[in-house]
């Protein structure tokens, strides 16, 4: 990666069972995570996300394989003696303390004097723009604020790497953006890795450097958000980053050498990218806002009708049953002017070549 590796997991398995017809919660699991890094574990309830956050924190101990931190191993530590710190989904604030002594508590547990705390809680208090607020108490806050609080005193000692457990999820969807949006400037101007679990798809996406999207105890996937949404390398990935459509169907050889996709049950040639599968059967994926609603008229298309308009403010959805049956989901973006599509048009779905990913079936 170029920067040096803040943690490195290396083929942790964790087993809450030794009966061996239960499969693991984390099943040989693998990544290098970077110095002031912004990484997301991302995935489906169960899927481990927590479970390997816990591990490194030292909550969890590994059924085999090995934890590093600053390339020590750290298998074998209890949680206050690594240089991490956890802020989990309650921030579990101390409603009798002030803000100050909220961020103070951990400085002082670890013997720093008076001046040294002090002169922390003011530089933890700036960095997340609470200084107005350092006398209240926690029942006086907001959540976002309660959040920034537990954040701070996250913060205050140092650690190497900060573990986020879902820490907006209890916020509503205004507040938990505004949230994203400090989130990041806090890490970059803290510059210390981040570890950030989510279930939420476009949270990973707008905070994330790196995401691992995980299912079934396994990482699937690493890369940037950009990597995870346009060039998803398993299904899973696909479906789960965003919207998707599916059309199966088989690969053929055209005149000019290109590949193309022939979907199951019409009679259409779409050029697609080569993407080095051997089989001749497979799936073509598409996002819903790469495709267009084109004249049914024009040739080379796919054919259908539309079943169903939904209107959501910036765009249009429609649902649209191809000739073959497939139901397939459109995105239009709303510039104003009404195209005054309706339930039961018939249309054509235009596909470019860039538009088209192919996968196994």
């Amino acid at each position: 990666m170029g920067q040096p590796i803040a943690i490195e997991v290396r083929n942790v398995f964790k087993r809450y069972s030794d009966d061996p017809g239960l499969a693991p919660a984390l099943d040989n699991v693998s990544v290098d995570i970077a110095d002031n890094e912004f990484f997301t574990l991302l995935g489906p309830s169960g899927c481990g996300k927590t479970t390997l956050l816990r591990t490194i924190a030292g909550f969890e101990h590994v059924s085999d394989g090995e934890i590093r931190l600053a390339g020590e191993t750290v298998n074998h530590l209890p949680p206050f003696k690594r240089r991490v710190n956890t802020v989990f989904q309650s921030y579990a604030l101390f409603p009798h303390m002030s803000v100050a002594q909220n961020i103070a508590f951990g400085l002082e547990m670890q013997g720093l004097d008076a001046r040294q705390i002090a002169q922390r809680v003011d530089e933890m208090l700036a960095l997340v723009q609470m200084t107005h607020l350092a006398k209240r108490k926690p029942a006086e806050l907001s959540g976002g604020q309660q959040q920034r609080v537990a954040l701070a005193r996250a913060l205050a000692p140092k650690p190497k790497v900060l573990l986020l457990d879902e820490p907006l999820s209890a916020l509503d969807l205004k507040l938990r953006k505004e949230m994203q949006v400090e989130l990041k400037r806090v890490q970059k101007e803290a510059g210390i890795t981040f570890i950030f679990v989510t279930h939420d798809q476009e949270e990973a996406l707008t905070l994330s450097d790196r995401i691992a999207v995980m299912s079934a105890g396994k990482i699937l996937q690493i890369g940037t958000p950009n990597d995870i949404y346009e060039r998803p390398q398993h299904q899973f990935v696909a479906q789960f980053i965003g919207d998707i459509n599916f059309l199966p169907g088989h690969l053929k050889r055209g005149q000019q050498n290109e590949n193309l996709f022939v979907p199951s049950g019409m009679p259409v040639e779409i050029p697609c990218p080569s993407q080095g599968l051997d089989s001749a059967k497979v799936q073509l994926a598409f996002r819903p806002e790469r495709s267009q609603l084109v004249d049914p008229t024009q040739p080379h298309h796919l054919r259908g009708v539309i079943e169903a308009v939904l209107y959501v403010g910036t765009a249009t959805l429609y649902q649209c049953r191809l000739n073959n049956d497939i139901k397939v989901m459109l995105r239009e973006n709303n510039e104003g002017l009404s195209r005054g599509r309706v339930v039961g048009d018939r249309v054509a779905v235009n596909l470019p070549p860039h538009a088209c990913l192919l996968m196994e079936a």
